[in-house]
């Protein structure tokens, strides 16, 4: 197996120093699998003191839980000290951390088999929970009791389930009815990670697993609406899949879509998700099914809805969606580029006077100058070579 250059040099310093030290979990898994690791954790039996003082730059980023980040070349690696959690009291964190020398004990606190994995040259894979088979096996296991470890943090049920659309894993019998059972455990839950998880699993190459969110009884602790979502399909290749291009909103928006478009975004805001996104799924909401005729004034009008890159994620989307069919997405597609290269006017920022222009030519400032402008607008989206000074001065 191999691992990179810093991350062998921090676990030699380790060893060389009498520590054991270990890359551990989900790069582990990664690793194995043939994919890339996001990030390399390692895990030691030296104490945080000591692992400071063998590294000349590092970031007290979670001392009091063991972690201190190694910096080399300039990227940060975590390294937390071999540990035992003590009682959960909220359902989510324990109230304290005891630190040990024994690596299956540190192991042992983790949530999947297939993340409770260790690896060093010096002793190859460290597996005790039977990992590797269950990575054979394509399976979501638990270390242990499922009900114990969903207890300890809820969060680990929706990514229980996150790392089955990830990996196109399914998940364990048992570790599944553990899942439906400690369920309302999620209110205990920020909305921040709710949607953390929830958008990593929509932006999996397996989005149409969130109708196990449903299944399992886990929406109506997520937020106040989002029960009222219409499960989606599993088996359907429409509903939710990975035809929907990768980025968040676009598979949020393709969540959502059925739904009222202020609906949509009262869900978001409930899940604290940032203004951007919120935005773009509002506005992929509201025009995915609208009719767009294939002649350009139609698309110059829904084009000046919205911003520019946004109209050819709409197009797309539709597209995914079934709202055209590939010959109608085509002419869309060719009308909307040679609009672009003749550069015709879709926004008042396009329009060949500004406000100021007006002002100067006597209109008083106020509503009724904005009505003008937008008037000017609607005229040069129906008649491009309107959209000349000039003209629209007397205009």
């Amino acid at each position: 197996m191999e691992i990179p250059q810093a991350v062998e040099r921090i676990i030699q310093t380790l060893e060389e120093n009498g520590f054991e030290a270990f890359a551990v979990g989900g790069c582990v898994r990664d690793t194995l699998l043939g994919r890339t690791p996001e990030d390399w954790d390692i895990t030691t039996s030296a104490q945080p003191e000591e692992v400071k003082k063998l590294f000349r730059r590092t970031i007290d980023t979670g001392i009091q839980h063991g972690t201190v980040t190694v910096l080399e070349n300039r990227t940060g690696y975590e390294v937390t000290t071999y540990r035992i959690d003590g009682i959960y009291e909220d359902g989510r964190h324990p109230k304290s951390v005891e630190f040990t020398s024994d690596l299956l004990e540190d192991l042992k606190r983790r949530d999947f088999t297939i993340n409770a994995m260790a690896y060093s040259h010096k002793t190859g894979i460290i597996d005790a929970f039977g990992g590797m088979e269950d990575l054979k096996n394509g399976m979501i296991r638990c270390v242990g009791c499922a009900r114990d470890r969903f207890t300890e943090d809820a969060l680990r049920i929706l990514r229980a389930i996150r790392f089955s659309a990830q990996l196109g894993f399914s998940v364990e019998e048992k570790t599944l009815e553990a899942v439906a059972e400690i369920a309302p455990n999620l209110i205990h839950v920020s909305k921040e990670r709710i949607q953390v998880e929830l958008t990593k699993l929509l932006c999996s190459s397996h989005p149409e697993r969130m109708a196990m969110v449903f299944e399992q009884g886990l929406a109506p602790f997520l937020s106040s609406h989002f029960s009222g979502i219409e499960k989606p399909d599993r088996e359907s290749t429409n509903r939710l899949s990975d035809q929907f291009s990768g980025e968040k909103y676009v598979r949020w928006a393709a969540f959502l879509r059925c739904l009222i478009p202020t609906d949509a975004a009262r869900i978001l805001k409930e899940l604290k998700m940032d203004n951007d996104t919120i935005s773009r799924v509002k506005i992929l909401t509201e025009w995915w099914k609208v009719a767009i005729e294939a002649e350009k004034y139609s698309i110059r009008k829904v084009m000046s809805q919205m911003p520019a890159e946004l109209f050819d994620a709409l197009l797309d989307f539709r597209r995914a969606a079934g709202t055209e069919s590939w010959e109608q997405w085509e002419q869309l597609k060719f009308l909307t580029e040679e609009i672009r290269q003749s550069g015709d006017c879709i926004s008042l920022k396009m329009l060949a006077v500004t406000g100021a222009d007006l002002i100067a030519a006597g209109v008083k400032p106020g509503r009724e100058l904005g009505e003008m402008l937008n008037h000017m607008l609607e005229d040069v989206l129906q008649y491009p070579e309107h959209n000349t000074k000039e003209y629209l001065l007397r205009f």
